[in-house]
Parts: structure tokens; sequence; C-alpha cells
């Protein structure tokens, strides 16, 4: 009987909720650490997208997708799957066999350093928002209606009390009616 340990090459599809865009390495090292911990070895990592999902993933519409190439025992792909699917950061993956696919096309398809300069330009993008002060309240903007303010109809203005007085219509100097 041969003690010989079968290898496999398989890709795998993680999915993060929305709100660990903003911490893409924290996903990735964690992508990292569920592969090792199965004793197999990253080939190829990249940002597949971040889109909608199809419909809701534990209360989440929005995911991070980052796809990845590995080599691990087949021995402890169920042990990978296991820890996936136990996680908390992740909100679902899939694991399949790439037999499809030469290393050599799966080291191409790396994109760890894409990933490392984005989530580098996202911290720096987040402590510049943190440091900055918060811009102070803008002044109420008073409402726009096509009706004009309404104007007291009992109250005449200047203007008209001249001009009532100037043609004798002044309501003052009139007398009451006779009953």
């Amino acid at each position: 009987m041969s003690d010989e340990i079968r290898e496999a090459h398989y890709e795998g599809m993680f999915v993060f909720p929305q709100a660990q865009t903003s911490d893409i390495s924290g996903a990735v090292s964690h992508i990292k650490e569920i592969i090792s911990k199965g004793k197999g070895e990253l080939i190829a990592i990249k940002k597949w997208d971040e889109r909608r999902l199809a419909y809701p993933i534990k209360k989440h519409n929005r995911g991070l997708f980052i796809l990845t190439y590995f080599k691990a025992p087949t021995s402890t792909l169920m042990g990978i799957e296991r820890d996936c699917n136990l996680s908390e950061v992740m909100i679902r993956s899939l694991v399949t066999r790439a037999d499809h696919l030469t290393e050599d096309e799966m080291r191409a398809a790396d994109g760890l350093a894409e990933l490392e300069a984005e989530a580098k330009m996202r911290e720096e993008t987040a402590a510049e928002e943190s440091s900055t002060p918060p811009a102070p309240p803008s002044p109420p903007v008073p409402p726009t209606s096509a009706e004009p303010a309404p104007v007291e109809a009992d109250v005449p203005s200047a203007a008209e009390e001249a001009v009532a007085t100037a043609t004798g219509d002044d309501e003052s100097s009139k007398e009451p009616a006779a009953e």
C-alpha cells in the first residue's frame, strides 16, 4: 500500500458581505487561514466582483466575491468546506475541482497585488475620512412653492391705505349703514 497523499487543484469562490469591502485584507487573510488549516497551498487569489445578490443571503443583498485557486489533499477538502460553512465572516462558498486548468494558468490569474493595493487605498480613504472634521451643518433652506405667502386680508398695507384716503374710500370714515 502506498503512503502517498493525493492532492488536487481546486477553484474556490468565497462570498463576503458588502461590509467586508472596507477590510479586504481581512477577507483575504481569512481565506488563507482556512486553506492553510486544511493543509492546502494557495496558488492564486483575486477579487472577482462586488455585486448585488440574486436573493438575500443571511439578510445581505450585496456581496464581495473572491476567486481562489489552491492545491490541497483530497482528504482535507471536507474540512475546508466545513470551515467555510461555519465561518461567521463568510456568507457563502463554493469549492470545485479545477482539472480544466493547469497550474500555470492558475498562477497567471493571480490578482493578489491588486487586492493588496485596493485594500491599502481603502484604508487610506477611511483614515482621511476619519481625520477630517465634519462639515458644519448647512443653513436651512426656505421651502419653495408656487403659491405666494398668505397675506392677512384684514390689515391693509400702507399703499392700500394711501390709495383709499386719496380716493375717499377710507372705511374708517364711512358711517355704518342704517338697519
